[in-house]
């Protein structure tokens, strides 16, 4: 076991006689929880009065192997092991130590009203909270280990009888096809199967929420859990999937379809404001009100340099803004980042290197940015902003249509797990707006979205019956 395990200082070992027997233990200290080790294995034997230790374990209910890759990999995950002299079998007990943080709500996934639990880095905590919200028996997991390193171990989870058994089927062979020494995160795990990897799309949804995972999986979708991090893949998903957040179900279906509207007008800000300047400033004077093209000629003026050049500074400034207030400590981030913002910008307008209009359509756009509730899909319209900004320099508002086809045909042309990407706008659905760009009232959400392709559509029945029965 020694030579096995390179003398690892860490490895640990327990010579003890008992019964005339020589007998030892083995454990990986960093791994193994003392006191369990105490309680489940060294006070029993104390107590034990059985001549036969093998009579003991079997009765301390201990699971035996012979097999020593399956022990090396139980010692692995903080089980210890003992052997006998004159015994074929070593006997395996399980004495891990469970380091987990509590399941806080997700620093990333925050909502107004509704559950603020989130999932942690401990997989069967992760599995428990799922088990505790669905208490049905068709909710089934299966395990998977994947890195030839690592032994990461993956839980995937759906619900029988609801879930499309092809799209499984398809998940498991994508899965079981990986090869690599590491999987590290959802993150690895994401780039290996996911449809289209030189789209700037995500194709997967990640959340930490377990009420966004419950309702995805109630709607046919795949959850994939990773040991060691708190991101749930859910698949397949659509455009629009990154749009929902748990907030628009857990308010009025008015306020709902509000909130997600602006969402989705968000995305186009986002992608076209920037791209829309330049056009105008560059080409099309002609569409601003007479006051207004002398106020934006007088802030232009000065600016050596043409309107891509002072769109890029800015929106690069931006994101050095952005992600230095993520690196920075959580006490001084938010007010670096704010300070940061004003004085820049108010130093870069008196150098005259960057107009007044640029650093209020640069402030719309990156608002624009982060209304989305989907930090991939956030990151995804930024990367998607510079080369509308590019099209636009080159052929003004031309340019932008152009963009923008390239940009519709690729959504429809995008799948996820088989399901139509920009479902239920191509191929259009009637039916499956009602969650989608809209937030119907949840009584009439009858039956569940067609682009997972679930096996039972019907999801419940009006249950709003007491309203017949008034009016009689």
């Amino acid at each position: 076991m020694e030579e096995f395990f390179l003398q690892s200082q860490d490895l640990k070992t327990h010579l003890f006689m008992f019964q005339q027997k020589e007998c030892i233990v083995f454990y990986f200290e960093t791994l193994v929880d003392q006191d369990k080790l105490e309680q489940r294995f060294f006070v029993p034997l104390s107590e034990c009065s059985n001549d036969n230790i093998a009579g003991f374990f079997t009765f301390g209910h201990f699971p035996d192997s012979t097999n020593l890759d399956q022990i090396t990999r139980k010692m692995l995950n903080g089980f210890s092991v003992v052997y006998i002299d004159g015994d074929q079998h070593a006997f395996l007990i399980d004495t891990a130590a469970n380091i987990a943080r509590s399941t806080d709500e997700p620093q990333n996934e925050k909502v107004i009203r509704g559950s603020h639990q989130g999932f942690a880095e401990n997989l069967n905590i992760n599995l428990n909270l799922l088990r505790n919200r669905i208490e049905d028996p068709n909710l089934y997991i299966q395990y998977i280990t994947l890195g030839k390193k690592t032994n990461t171990k993956i839980a995937i989870a759906y619900m029988k009888g609801i879930a499309n058994e092809e799209v499984v089927n398809e998940a498991l062979r994508r899965l079981e096809s990986i090869s690599t020494d590491m999987i590290f995160s959802s993150g690895y795990l994401e780039e290996f199967i996911e449809d289209s990897s030189s789209s700037p799309f995500p194709q997967m949804l990640n959340t930490e929420r377990p009420d966004r995972v419950e309702a995805n999986l109630m709607e046919g979708r795949i959850a994939l859990f990773t040991e060691g991090t708190p991101t749930v893949l859910i698949i397949p998903v659509t455009f629009f999937s990154f749009y929902q957040s748990p907030d628009d179900y857990n308010s009025r279906s008015y306020v709902g379809t509000f909130i997600r509207v602006i969402r989705l007008f968000s995305f186009m800000i986002a992608i076209t404001l920037p791209a829309i300047y330049i056009a105008v400033v560059g080409y099309h004077f002609e569409v601003l009100p007479y006051q207004l093209v002398i106020t934006v000629k007088g802030s232009i003026d000065k600016i050596p340099y043409p309107p891509l050049i002072e769109a890029l500074i800015m929106e690069l400034t931006i994101e050095l803004i952005r992600e230095a207030g993520i690196r920075l400590p959580s006490a001084i981030g938010p007010t670096i980042s704010i300070v940061g913002g004003l004085v820049i910008g108010d130093a870069i307008v008196k150098a005259g290197l960057v107009s007044n209009p640029m650093i209020v359509v640069v402030a719309m756009t990156a608002i624009a940015c982060y209304v989305v509730p989907s930090n991939e899909m956030s990151s995804a319209i930024r990367l998607l902003r510079f080369p509308m900004m590019i099209a636009a320099a080159m052929l003004g508002f031309v340019g932008i249509v152009f963009g923008l086809m390239a940009l519709l045909i690729h959504l429809c042309k995008l799948e996820s797990f088989g399901s139509a990407y920009f479902a239920p706008i191509a191929p259009f659905r009637w039916k499956d707006l009602k969650d989608a760009v809209v937030r119907v009232p949840i009584w009439r959400m009858d039956s569940r979205p067609k682009d997972p392709h679930p096996e039972k559509m019907k999801q419940q029945s009006a249950s709003r019956e007491w309203e017949k029965n008034d009016k009689r």
